[in-house]
């Protein structure tokens, strides 16, 4: 992602991998091992410390966290910090008059320096940074609703008071400014730098666990590296901890973007990153690279890794992801035969198709985004798909020909009701997709995109609960089967609140990021549970279509809009409830829907069906009624 991580590293940082894991080089292999002595103290830059604004008495006050039954608090320097480096560093204006905004309103203010997002919420004005740090989507266009406004396009929830961020996706909150009223004007006052930053990055605390002498043993064990596993372990540093804390993947990069890999297959890995390589050394996450577990010993709280390491854990976070499912049938193991998991893959796929014939096995969200991406690298681009249109479990027949219809006036063919019988090569490439239909498509790279299952198979001795499909069941607090092992992400079933706690799996990365924070609250004691409601996008073609709710078993799909035109808005429902939503071009209604079923406020069809009346005028105030 940021590089793999060097071996030669200061004293005072903490080292991305203990002496006798064999640390990685620069090449990404494994060195031989070298007895070192490190001393292990993390420094906390001095430019990360400002970034965090002080309570209302103008003094941090240090949070306190139960780690192996003893108390830990941050550093008098770690505090909340004085909110401005330097009166020149600051900007100050008036910006309206307070009768300008009514209660429940947003606007974007200009400071000169950049903008701000001015909130008006039960009599009193809040400032805080205009874009949603995941995406940099506007925040006004927004939902202010229960104290945070919620992203308009992918349901990022930030809270107005301080402006963390609450609900995810994403990893840092926004920038709070100070507000003053003078003569009946509001006054914003604000950082130069953080209107330019338009992102805080919360106070973490430093690991001063020393690993010298100690390096089979850590305090935390996150297993997987994705937004589950990265999450936990800054949750944990944002929460005080200061122990040590090690994260391993069977990648060779730190954390990425990986929803990003099928829409932009030839992002680099530096592009895709969540974090640079220095925000792991400066808070004392290590990170252990192409690092794969092959055992979990419960009873002795100890993992063993592939290259026999054995490593003991206090705590355990199991987030191992999914593997793509493969092709079973004759020539499945030819040359350009290819699923995508990793940077390489999506950069292979893309060097295969350009200017050649593409062929994709699966009309998902992976299926669809790869021959969106490609249609304008490949000569010819083909999709392959059991079902009679794309998305149709999901999305509903209807909107699957809407988005099929799409697809074609770009160039691209569809093969539906149909599966691959055989795949031919030719000096051992790929030549020939052939179908059981018996219709042959010529084929110079083949991406297959049917669908993954839990990498949970070295847990199948463990004692770990497993199901029948190999996910790990989980509570509310994603703690699984055995105390102190917890689980989080596409691996595991959990309670979904708001449908009656049902288990579901739920693949989709907002919902990684959500359990691996509810997992370390939990580690430390805080008897969280997850309550969040799902929400996932997609992009195609430069359209982007938002998705809210959980919609497995939906009975009727009631929709508004043009379908041709794709500006349409669709309810899914069972019985008399709404139980998802998606829309194109119809933002924030999605955002708006989420808000209200999150707020535990059920949606019925009759308001759907009114909602048609007034939907002309644009008209929502029906979402924000009280009662059902």
């Amino acid at each position: 992602m940021g590089g793999v991580l060097s071996l030669q590293q200061p004293s005072h940082l903490c080292s991305c991998r203990p002496p006798v894991l064999r640390p990685l080089t620069m090449g990404g292999c494994f060195s031989k091992p070298k007895p070192v002595e490190l001393k292990i103290e993390v420094v906390l830059p001095e430019k990360e410390r400002g970034k965090e604004e002080p309570s209302a008495s103008g003094k941090g006050s240090p949070r306190a966290y139960q780690g192996n039954g003893t108390a830990r608090h941050f550093h008098t320097e770690e505090r909340l910090p004085a909110p401005y480096p330097s009166p020149q560093d600051c900007v100050e204006a008036a910006v309206c008059h307070v009768k300008d905004l009514e209660n429940g309103q947003m606007r974007e203010v200009e400071l000169g320096w950049g903008k701000v997002l001015l909130v008006k919420d039960n009599g009193e004005f809040h400032a805080l940074g205009h874009k949603c740090p995941h995406y940099g989507a506007p925040l006004v266009k927004g939902v202010l609703s229960r104290g945070q406004v919620r992203c308009p396009w992918h349901g990022a929830c930030f809270n107005i008071s301080t402006g963390d961020l609450e609900d995810f996706p994403g990893l840092d909150s926004l920038h709070k400014f100070q507000v003053k009223i003078e003569k009946e004007k509001v006054y914003v006052r604000a950082s130069k730098q953080a209107l330019q930053l338009q992102r805080r990055t919360k106070v973490m605390a430093k690991c001063i666990s020393p690993s010298a002498g100690h390096s089979g043993s850590t305090n935390v064990l996150i297993v997987g590296a994705g937004a589950a596993g990265l999450v936990c372990a800054e949750t944990l540093r944002q929460e005080g901890f200061s122990d040590r804390i090690v994260l391993c993947t069977l990648d060779r990069h730190l954390p990425y973007d990986r929803p990003k890999l099928s829409k932009s297959l030839d992002a680099q890995p530096e592009q895709l990153a969540l974090r640079p390589k220095e925000f792991f050394r400066a808070y004392g996450i290590e990170v252990l690279m192409e690092a794969q577990v092959v055992t979990v010993d419960v009873r002795n709280k100890k993992v063993v890794f592939k290259d026999g390491f054995k490593l003991e854990y206090s705590k355990l976070l199991l987030a191992p992801g999914s593997s793509p499912k493969t092709l079973s049938c004759k020539g499945k193991e030819v040359e350009s035969v290819l699923t995508i998991r990793t940077p390489e893959d999506a950069n292979r796929v893309v060097r295969l198709a350009r200017g050649r014939n593409a062929v994709i096995v699966g009309a998902g969200f992976l299926g669809m985004e790869v021959a969106a991406y490609l249609t304008e690298k490949a000569h010819s681009v083909s999709v392959v798909e059991l079902e009679e249109t794309p998305f149709r479990r999901f999305l509903g027949t209807r909107v699957g020909r809407a988005l099929m219809k799409m697809f074609e006036n770009n160039r691209v063919k569809f093969y539906m009701q149909t599966e691959v019988s055989e795949l031919r090569a030719q000096e051992g490439k790929l030549k020939e997709v052939v179908l059981k239909s018996s219709k042959v498509l010529r084929a110079d790279v083949c991406v297959v995109g049917i669908g993954a299952v839990p990498a949970t198979g070295f847990l199948r001795q463990s004692g770990i609960g497993l199901d029948s499909r190999g996910f790990i069941p989980v509570n509310k607090m994603m703690q699984t089967n055995v105390p102190g092992v917890f689980a989080a992400g596409d691996a595991v079933t959990f309670p979904l609140a708001w449908r009656n706690n049902r288990k579901v799996n739920i693949p989709h990365w907002q919902m990684a990021h959500v359990q691996g924070r509810v997992a370390a609250q939990n580690m430390l004691a805080q008897e969280a549970e997850i309550s969040t409601v799902p929400y996932l996008w997609t992009a195609m073609f430069g359209k982007s279509l938002r998705y809210a709710g959980y919609g497995e078993g939906f009975e009727d799909v009631i929709i508004q809009g043009d379908l041709e035109e794709l500006k349409f808005v669709a309810f899914y429902t069972k019985g008399d409830e709404v139980i998802a939503v998606a829309s194109m071009n119809y933002d924030p209604i999605v955002s708006k829907v989420a808000e209200v079923l999150a707020s535990g406020r059920a949606i019925r069809k009759r308001e759907v069906e009114l909602f048609m009346l007034h939907s002309k005028t644009g008209d929502m105030s029906w979402l924000t009624g009280k009662g059902s």
